[in-house]
């Protein structure tokens, strides 16, 4: 359901009780072929799902997003350039330039980081996700307790 929720669709539970009546239709064959462990399975079959549901329906969901008023995003702009300037130069620039493109351009860029720093891409997104992680301590910290119990900082800073 969570695969289903996170990708914007509507009909969660019937496109979860799909899944269910799709690998209960092969329990017979994936007893006695499958190897692995069944979340990924099903993790799988999820996602299959997921994109056959946006084809049936022409086009994905779009969810209304309020933008946050310049006002609002003010105090946590300030305590990410304090905490910027906190970090090592080298993983400032790091984070600033992993996020600095989108799509295909991202991907391209991200290769390239990875070649130039002589890392493997996984190696590059858990460099990445660590700094990522000490730059949200620094912003909850810098913002408050107050902030980070209202949830008000997102997860993927």
């Amino acid at each position: 359901m969570r695969v289903f929720t996170n990708r914007g669709c509507i009909e969660v539970e019937d496109l979860a009780d799909d899944i269910f009546n799709r690998v209960a239709r092969k329990m017979p064959d994936l007893r006695s072929s499958y190897v692995g462990e069944p979340e990924k399975y099903f993790h799988g079959i999820a996602k299959n799902v997921a994109l056959e549901h946006f084809r049936k329906r022409g086009r994905m969901i779009e969810l209304p997003i309020q933008q946050p008023s310049r006002d609002d995003l003010e105090p946590f702009l300030k305590c990410l350039e304090e905490c910027l300037a906190k970090l090592p130069r080298d993983n400032a620039r790091l984070i600033l330039l992993y996020y600095a493109k989108q799509r295909k351009a991202k991907i391209d860029l991200h290769k390239r980081m990875s070649s130039k720093l002589g890392l493997k891409q996984t190696a590059l997104r858990a460099r990445v996700f660590r700094i990522r992680e000490k730059l949200r301590e620094c912003i909850l910290n810098c913002l408050g307790d107050a902030v980070g119990s209202n949830n008000m900082l997102p997860k993927d800073i």
